[in-house]
């Protein structure tokens, strides 16, 4: 009950604290803990009982806070918005088909600013480590009008331009920033393919997400046929989802 309550107590705060603050916690856990430790042949049992919580309820608190500061301190650094980076990195999870494209979650290995494809690479930054992208549709005229299929554990060098995740904040509606923080994703954006960008290159496949890599070919297994039966034509999108999760092969 310390453990929960702790927890409830620091997610419940408006606003992180600092530092300093969480390891104070900490240490005034720790000494209520050693002095139960030193008491407890002393003091009754339900004292003793309620001390522990008290001394576990900080200890959690003084935790969660401590991780939530360190995941806030690799946000996306403001002047990295809108520029062009060249990313390099594996892909972290099955993508995920849209009308305008495919979303993949990408784990970042490496980025540099951008330059020209004549030029030198960019100076090293620091981004998130991991980030959600957009691969845009083929578009007539576009160079890249075969989008490469993306599959989990592969590692790619990319162009793309990133932002901070944002959402809509419409009373009792969907809360796309607190959905990918929880996510641990603290950077969206999408994959650059002007002519004035290099290409993206699948640099190889690792051995990193399996489970990922293994509900992608039982989703493409059901749905990519495309002589189906029409019975199944209909049905397959609702049975990808119950098998693998995926959704969007339902149609509206």
């Amino acid at each position: 009950m310390g453990l929960v309550a702790g927890a409830a107590w620091q997610v419940t705060q408006p606003a992180l604290w600092r530092a300093e603050s969480y390891a104070g916690l900490l240490l005034a856990a720790l000494a209520l803990g050693a002095a139960v430790w030193i008491a407890q042949r002393r003091a009754h049992r339900s004292v003793v009982w309620l001390l522990c919580a008290l001394a576990a309820g900080l200890a959690m608190a003084a935790g969660c806070g401590a991780r939530a500061l360190a995941f806030q301190a690799q946000a996306l650094d403001i002047a990295l918005e809108g520029q062009d980076l060249r990313l390099t990195g594996i892909i972290a999870a099955m993508p995920e088909p849209a009308p305008w494209g495919t979303r993949f979650r990408f784990a970042v290995e490496h980025a540099q600013r951008a330059g020209k494809k004549e030029a030198r690479p960019g100076r090293p930054v620091v981004v998130p480590p991991l980030v959600e992208l957009s691969w845009p549709g083929a578009r007539a005229g576009d160079r890249a009008v075969a989008q490469a299929p993306l599959k989990p554990g592969e590692r790619w060098e990319l162009s793309a331009r990133l932002k901070a995740p944002h959402g809509l904040r419409n009373p009792h509606g969907f809360d796309q920033e607190l959905w990918l923080w929880e996510q641990g994703v603290q950077a969206t954006g999408y994959v650059r393919l002007g002519r004035a960008q290099a290409r993206p290159q699948r640099l190889a496949q690792t051995g990193r997400h399996p489970v990922a890599r293994l509900r992608q070919q039982l989703r493409d297994a059901i749905v990519a046929p495309q002589d189906a039966q029409p019975a199944w034509q209909r049905a397959r999108g609702v049975v990808a989802a119950l098998v693998v999760g995926d959704q969007n092969a339902i149609a509206a």
